[in-house]
């Protein structure tokens, strides 16, 4: 966790998971119920000010305790793993391969959930020892249908989704999209007119703040290092370009909090 807030974040976050939750909502249902601030329940209603525009109403479902990440790009984590062994969470690919190449196709890569730290990247078949295979074969065709179809739309705007990761959970017995969905947060968002492989990207994403953080003497453990100014306004900027880029829609500072995240309040329905 980093001392420092970025304006807007918990106000991009939100807003374009619920984007995404729209337009995706007819290949997996998700936990959203509301975001009217007047329809939660007491006291929440009373901290308006801190919860509009940068929180949502969820069902409580029962979450999966696996990152669902799909990759259409090599880059990461993956770039790595690939340098190392020519595999990405024991998915082989082809040898010659550069930074930030586009795949043949997209390919699943799960990773655990760490409560603290980085998550570690895993294979389908370590995956399944978790979750049963079953679940396992659903929740890859859900994240490869989930990328697939964004990216596709994100090309249309300009930008190159490169990898996202999904987080899914049972809610009555059926599988349900929870937490966020293809934020600045979750995802590698490059411009389409500057990509060349080979080479790290520019980004629409927290890879900004990732590549500042690398230049800094910080030992990865809270509490992170206080942040310049301009990285402050340019990690923002970038989040809020994101969200112009991809709905045609701008965030207006006037009703919304500049904070750092957004809230999920999880009931269950009545």
């Amino acid at each position: 966790m980093l001392p420092n807030p970025i304006p807007y974040k918990g106000a991009v976050l939100t807003a374009l998971s619920l984007f995404w939750f729209d337009f995706l909502k007819d290949i997996v249902p998700n936990h959203l119920i509301s975001t009217d601030v007047d329809s939660y329940p007491p006291p929440l209603p009373s901290y308006r000010d801190q919860l509009e525009g940068r929180s949502m109403l969820v069902v409580r479902a029962d979450v999966f305790p696996i990152e669902c990440v799909a990759r259409g790009y090599l880059v990461g984590s993956g770039w790595k793993e690939y340098q190392q062994t020519g595999e990405v969470c024991g998915v082989k690919l082809p040898p010659g391969l550069r930074e930030s190449d586009k795949l043949a196709e997209p390919i699943f890569t799960p990773a655990t959930k760490a409560e603290t730290g980085h998550d570690i990247n895993i294979s389908e078949r370590e995956m399944a020892d978790v979750v049963g295979e079953d679940v396992t074969r659903e929740l890859k065709r859900l994240t490869l249908t989930l990328y697939s179809r964004a990216s596709e739309f994100a090309a249309s705007r300009g930008i190159i989704i490169a990898d996202t990761k999904f987080e899914f959970g049972l809610k009555d017995g059926k599988v349900i999209l929870v937490d966020e969905a293809l934020t600045p947060d979750s995802s590698r968002f490059w411009p389409r007119e500057s990509y060349e492989p080979g080479r790290g990207q520019q980004s629409f994403d927290k890879q900004y703040l990732r590549d500042y953080l690398e230049t800094v003497t910080w030992d990865k453990q809270p509490p992170g290092p206080n942040l310049p100014e301009m990285v402050i306004a340019r990690t923002s900027e970038k989040y809020l370009e994101a969200y112009r880029l991809l709905t045609g829609r701008t965030i207006q500072g006037s009703g919304i909090r500049s904070q750092e995240s957004g809230f999920r309040l999880a009931v269950p329905e009545s």
